[in-house]
């Protein structure tokens, strides 16, 4: 819920959602590599599993990067009422 009182200068921390992904990425692939090579191939499947959700979260965050700034009410926009409150 909107309480009227946000920031003015907030914003997304999507920069830093992206090189924490790829930081993420870089060590899963990294992770997956080094099991396989070791024979450890259940950790190499966990690895390489979850270096495919990071791929696709830093796929979300560069579209989301793209799209630009969403337009956000200012300070002169009452705040939302909750749902079902009348």
């Amino acid at each position: 819920m909107r309480s009227g009182n946000e920031p003015v200068t907030a914003r997304s921390p999507l920069r830093l959602r992206f090189w924490l992904g790829v930081w993420g990425l870089v060590w899963a692939a990294a992770g997956t590599a080094v099991f396989s090579l070791v024979g450890r191939p259940g950790w190499a499947a966990a690895c390489g599993v979850l270096a495919v959700v990071v791929a696709v979260d830093l796929f979300m965050i560069v579209r989301h990067m793209r799209q630009g700034p969403h337009y956000q009410p200012g300070p002169d926009v009452p705040p939302y009422e909750p749902p079902g409150s009348r």
